[in-house]
């Protein structure tokens, strides 16, 4: 990278333009808005059901039309996206996971109720086993307790296409098996669903920032103590995101996410700085969580650390973010 030197001090004062508010505006180089948010919720059945997630400050579980409400909020305040992510009944949970697949299952059916009453808001859905599968892996065991990458391609697959029948607008692929975003590509194009989106998790890490997550949908339980290192990647590459992300467009994906987000910055930058494609991060739940709680223990200024950090996503080549807060940040943002 060139580097252009200023002119000595006193000439060079970088200090002026740091002076006055109108100054400070003039020459900010990033900026967020609400554009750039998206919106994870959790829906479960029922009716008029809403339940806390302890672990996630102002985040619930909410049944359908306790959920309709939040994504007309969405559209007032210009969140372009909703990330639909289920609350599956244990009594449908298998271990192929195969409850993922049902045309009436509760994805399906929530898509098709949003997309009748917002249907300018975009509604992108989760393509993974684990909220689906008895012991809380993203996809198909063998006997030794390993993922079978391609049965599980083959289930995600289906999965994907019952989603896009639905009328969902992005399927976003966070299983992290070998060759799923072709797979899924293949059968979305087979069947005429030319214009879904795919938004591949492809550097997904083993991370521990999911913990709250796994409790919100209900996984944690099944999970246990065991982990998703033979599949999500390793915290230690970088190198290793470039050749997932690099796969995953070869293979027909439309955008690209780093997930978790903040601690992982720098993979976002490589990322945008390499491949220039729409670009993604992921403030997990983790992520939610700890900023919640040192806010309510006065630690810290709750709103300016929210911006912050979510400016930081922008400035380090993000295109989007998908957050807990998006709504709250939505709100600030509206105010002026």
């Amino acid at each position: 990278m060139a580097h252009h030197p200023s002119a000595p001090f006193p000439a060079s004062r970088p200090r002026r333009l740091r002076r006055d508010a109108f100054s400070r505006a003039l020459v900010r180089e990033h900026a967020l808005s609400a554009n750039d948010l998206i919106l994870p919720v959790f829906v479960h059945e029922g009716t008029d059901k809403v339940e806390a997630v302890p672990s996630m400050p102002g985040v619930s579980r909410l049944s359908l039309d306790r959920l309709l409400p939040v994504a007309e909020e969405c559209v007032a305040l210009g969140i372009p996206v909703m990330a639909l992510f289920p609350v599956i009944d244990p009594s449908l949970k298998t271990p192929d996971g195969r409850e993922a697949t049902n045309p009436d299952g509760l994805v399906p059916r929530v898509v098709a109720a949003l997309k009748d009453r917002v249907p300018q808001l975009g509604i992108l859905t989760d393509v993974a086993l684990d909220p689906y599968t008895s012991h809380g892996q993203d996809g198909v065991l063998d006997e030794r307790g390993y993922i079978v990458n391609d049965r599980t391609v083959e289930i995600l697959g289906q999965q994907a296409l019952a989603q896009a029948r639905a009328g969902v607008d992005i399927v976003a692929p966070s299983d992290m098996m070998d060759g799923r975003i072709g797979a899924i590509r293949a059968q979305l194009e087979a069947h005429d669903h030319i214009h879904t989106r795919i938004m591949a998790y492809s550097a997904k890490y083993a991370s521990a920032f999911y913990g709250p997550f796994r409790d919100a949908v209900g996984s944690a339980g099944n999970l246990g103590k065991a982990d998703k290192k033979t599949y999500q990647m390793d915290p230690g590459n970088s190198d290793e995101a470039l050749r997932e992300v690099g796969l995953d467009l070869a293979e027909g994906a439309d955008m690209v996410m780093v997930k978790p987000g903040m601690p992982y910055l720098d993979i976002v930058r490589r990322v945008k700085d390499e491949f220039r494609v729409p670009t993604f991060a992921y403030q997990v739940s983790g992520e939610y969580a700890m900023l919640k709680a040192a806010a309510a223990n006065g630690w810290l200024d709750h709103d300016a650390v929210m911006m912050e950090s979510l400016l930081a996503f922008k400035r380090a080549g993000a295109d989007g973010i998908l957050s807990y807060f998006a709504l709250e940040a939505a709100r600030l943002l509206k105010k002026g």
